[in-house]
């Protein structure tokens, strides 16, 4: 067999677990990482080398970062405590383990602050997944940038590293829908020291061992993975400059464009500089070009160093870090976690626990770059795989630990249910390429996309005993599925509870093309195959597609076809949701400059449809739920607007029903069932419904 994708280019790499251990290893494992000075004391600490600062619950389980963090810390042989959902009204609370003697952590926890406390109309979520009772409020705003700034307050000179998906989404300036303007780097706004951004374990690790043997963090500045903000940029190194668009000449010509591409040089000393933070926020169509050669530098294999101006310093973001081996993820897996949340949480229920601990991870990363997704962005593209014995040893750990087991293992996959194992076919070629997808517009003939291993690690954990169930219960890419009718035959015969979820995300081309998504017939393919093995197996069983309104380069238009395609296939979704722009996504860039960054950014060029207005956006929404009456006034007022009427009224090719006009008053001015009196005499008075 071919080494995989993470084992060929880990070879630069030092090996994960190869340092020697922290003198405070003596001190043992704990069984929970601690959250107190109690817990700390009873572990024979008196103090902590590292302390992880998050805004969710610790729940000592590798699906949470912190845990996973924590103990690979634990492993490298440091005391490492947890300060979880702090009150950051009060510094206090980030004293509560004292002084660490390295660095303190900083996350928003397993998801975006912003994206976890607001809707995609900005409104604010009543609860929290990642908190016992599921109690909304219990996290600031930009929780990245507080916490941090609470523990510099708490503890002068202590460094402060930021990581997680929050922090990795903001390692440049980036555009913030919240907000609606263009934000400087979070490292910027934080203060911290240092960022490490995506799968951070080799960063961390590394960068733990320097600091315990007498590093200063000023001096820690070549970490892959990291991003920093330095007064003074190496000597020795050439600079690519990016500052303009393309075909545009620089002012201080004849200096190296990035567009030029210059042969034989020596990528590892070279930085490109993108157009500065000032540049980015005043100039829509530089900010489409930042955001496009961000981008192009994200394979690991090729990535250069990227150089963006904030004031008077600069933003210096190292390249990427290398994947792990499979090896490496084993143990990280294999660590020894409770799998349970802190004892101190007794009598709550997490949800996010509830979601996931019958589940296993089984692979990181994706290749399919969808625009509006920001797992490439933070994982990478570059699939690391676990191996099919270990996930078999956690399937037996969750039966054997795991309270409430039943024998339904609720999902076995990762960002995707069915990358696990495919790598491109050439190691020379992979470490070149710079495409955004392996399978957009078409899947690359480099790319392996056999099943084959996916296939006997799903019939080899059914046979695991005690095992009654394993599904898979979202995240199949059906474009890759098709290709391979067996996968999807064992998929659907042994591994549906009824319903599988499922993510064509829209049917018109021309949206589909911006979302780099396959067009609608891969998924009318995958949907023959699912119906036809359901029927095979004797079972009813039901797809679930999944859609976005409100897409960048989406007209009403486009999502009128949608609903049609939907009626015509006798479909009602029940949840929808709307395009929320996070930062640091190609289709966020598209939101907020009008300009499609998968090309080439020049001036003049064609502006996209944006639906950015809040009717607009409702709208949109309400075609994909064209069923509900409580969206009928409104998809009639768009249908004639839209010039289709023949879609208003009671035939089978009907999209909505006709409305109810009020009724000769009788009474002295009775108002007719179902209209708002506080409505009635308006301008639209007539054509007014709850």
């Amino acid at each position: 067999m071919n080494p995989n994708s993470s084992e060929r280019l880990e070879q630069a790499a030092p090996g994960l677990f190869s340092r020697r251990q922290y003198w405070a290893k003596r001190f043992g494992t704990a069984p929970f990482l601690p959250l107190s000075r109690d817990e700390m004391a009873s572990l024979g600490w008196e103090s902590c080398d590292i302390i992880l600062i998050t805004g969710d619950a610790y729940i000592d389980h590798p699906s949470f970062g912190m845990a996973l963090i924590g103990r690979l810390l634990e492993a490298q042989g440091f005391r490492v405590g947890i300060i979880a959902q702090p009150d950051w009204r009060d510094v206090s609370d980030f004293q509560r383990l004292g002084r660490p003697n390295l660095f303190f952590g900083v996350t928003a926890g397993n998801m975006d602050s912003m994206v976890n406390r607001y809707t995609a109309d900005r409104k604010l979520r009543s609860d929290d997944a990642y908190t016992p009772g599921g109690e909304g409020g219990r996290r600031p705003d930009r929780a990245v940038v507080v916490y941090a700034q609470r523990a510099r307050e708490a503890f002068k000179r202590v460094p402060i590293i930021i990581g997680g998906i929050e922090a990795s989404l903001r390692r440049s300036a980036h555009y913030d829908y919240w907000s609606d303007n263009v934000r400087r780097s979070i490292v910027a706004d934080s203060k911290a020291d240092l960022l490490l951004y995506g799968n951070a374990e080799r960063a961390i690790v590394e960068l733990a061992h320097r600091l315990a043997a007498g590093e200063m963090i000023q001096q820690i500045d070549d970490l892959r993975g990291s991003a920093l903000l330095r007064s003074q940029l190496p000597e020795g190194w050439s600079e690519i400059d990016a500052t303009t668009l393309e075909g545009e000449q620089p002012p201080d010509a004849p200096r190296i464009t990035f567009h030029q591409r210059p042969k034989g040089a020596d990528r590892q000393r070279q930085w490109v500089r993108l157009p500065g933070y000032d540049q980015v926020a005043n100039d829509p169509l530089l900010y489409a070009h930042a955001s496009r050669l961000l981008h192009l530098e994200t394979n690991p294999g090729n990535a250069r160093v990227l150089v963006q101006r904030h004031g008077k310093r600069d933003l210096w973001i190292n390249p990427p870090p290398l994947p792990l081996t499979t090896a490496e993820l084993d143990r990280i897996y294999e660590l020894p976690y409770s799998r349970a949340p802190h004892p101190g949480y007794a009598g709550h229920k997490i949800p996010a626990w509830e979601m996931i601990r019958f589940s296993v991870n089984i692979m990181r990363g994706c290749f399919g770059g969808c625009t509006f997704c920001s797992i490439t962005e933070h994982e990478g593209r570059i699939i690391q795989n676990r191996s099919p014995a270990s996930i078999l040893r956690e399937i037996a750990t969750i039966r054997d630990q795991t309270p409430g087991f039943t024998g339904i293992i609720s999902d076995l996959g990762g960002p995707t249910a069915n990358m696990y194992q495919m790598r491109c076919r050439e190691a020379a070629i992979e470490t070149a390429c710079r495409r955004l997808s392996c399978i957009f517009p078409e899947i690359c003939p480099q790319l392996e996309t056999s099943h084959q291993q996916l296939t006997q690690l799903y019939r080899n954990a059914r046979a695991v005993s005690g095992v009654k169930r394993i599904l898979i219960a979202s995240g199949v890419r059906y474009d890759l599925a098709i290709r391979d009718p067996d996968y999807v035959r064992e998929l659907v015969t042994h591994h549906v509870g009824g319903y599988l979820k499922i993510a064509p995300e829209h049917t018109e081309a021309a949206p589909l093309r911006l979302m780099m998504k396959p067009p609608i017939d891969r998924y009318d393919r995958f949907k023959e195959l699912f119906e036809r093995y359901s029927r095979e197996a004797g079972k009813e069983q039901y797809l679930i597609p999944y859609f976005i309104a409100a897409h960048p380069g989406s007209s009403d238009r486009d999502m009128l076809q949608l609903a049609l395609w939907l009626k015509r296939n006798q479909l009602r979704p029940d949840q929808v949701q709307a395009f929320l722009p996070t930062p640091l996504a190609l289709a966020s860039t598209m939101y907020h400059t009008q300009r499609n960054p998968l090309q080439p950014i020049r001036r003049g060029g064609d502006s996209l449809t944006i639906p950015s207005g809040l009717n607009q956006r409702r709208l949109q929404k309400a075609f994909l739920r064209y069923h509900d009456p409580a969206n009928h006034a409104l998809l009639r007022e768009a249908l004639q607007r839209m010039g289709r009427s023949d879609l208003i009224g009671r035939g089978a090719e009907a999209l909505v029903p006709p409305g109810v006009h009020n009724q000769p008053q009788r009474g002295g001015g009775a108002v007719p069932k179902g209209v708002r009196k506080d409505r009635v005499g308006g301008k639209r008075g007539k054509r007014l419904y709850r």
